[in-house]
């Protein structure tokens, strides 16, 4: 099992923040980027769930404060990406979206944005070697960045496209809670998969 962040890995970047209606009624609290904020990989989720109030400390991030702190999602992508060679001192965990959206809707676009100016700040501060996207929002809203957009996600899985913008390559992952569903149809084990991330992220060059 990955160890759980640190609190002081908390990256508050504000106090409060009621730019979205909806988060802001719906959310119990803001869910921030956590890790060293000199890591390789920033990493970046779709937006926390609900979570589990009964769970141990792995309650999820609309209630730990913390992006991928989940039971579930938060310790696969924390697993996945330490056996691929990147543990909890390389990585920074961060989010799309940094609030609970009601009954775990899908972002919004207006939603996306508005989280954007906080993820840019995450990664010029932390000046990773390459940014991580799982799943389709955090991709789109990151090459978004560039005015790039996306024809089909599965296409551009573990396919690297550098952004302008950030400065850095941005490498494409399966969510982790659609992992299992979609690695056979991308052609990949569990092992196969890790390798293959192993193999494109050192191939990656700020």
């Amino acid at each position: 099992m990955p160890p759980f962040p640190d609190d002081d890995s908390r990256n508050a970047l504000a106090a409060d923040c009621r730019r979205c209606p909806d988060l802001t009624g719906s959310r119990t609290c803001i869910s921030w980027g956590n890790g060293p904020l000199d890591a390789d990989l920033v990493v970046v989720g779709e937006a926390p769930a609900e979570g589990d109030p009964d769970a141990d400390r792995w309650r999820g991030g609309n209630l730990t404060g913390m992006a991928y702190t989940s039971r579930a999602s938060g310790r696969q992508i924390r697993s996945l990406l330490a056996d691929a060679g990147f543990d909890h001192d390389d990585c920074y965990f961060t989010n799309a979206v940094n609030c609970h959206p009601p009954e775990n809707r899908d972002p919004t676009d207006d939603e996306l944005a508005n989280c954007r100016p906080y993820l840019i700040e995450e990664i010029e501060t932390v000046a990773p070697r390459a940014v991580v996207t799982t799943g389709n929002h955090a991709t789109r809203t990151v090459l978004a960045l560039d005015g790039d957009s996306l024809d089909g996600f599965l296409d551009n899985v573990l396919e690297p496209r550098y952004s302008d913008t950030l400065g850095v390559p941005v490498v494409p992952l399966l969510h982790p809670s659609y992992q299992e569903v979609w690695l056979a149809r991308l052609g990949y084990d569990r092992a196969e998969y890790v390798d293959a991330i192993r193999e494109t992220v050192a191939g990656c060059r700020p």
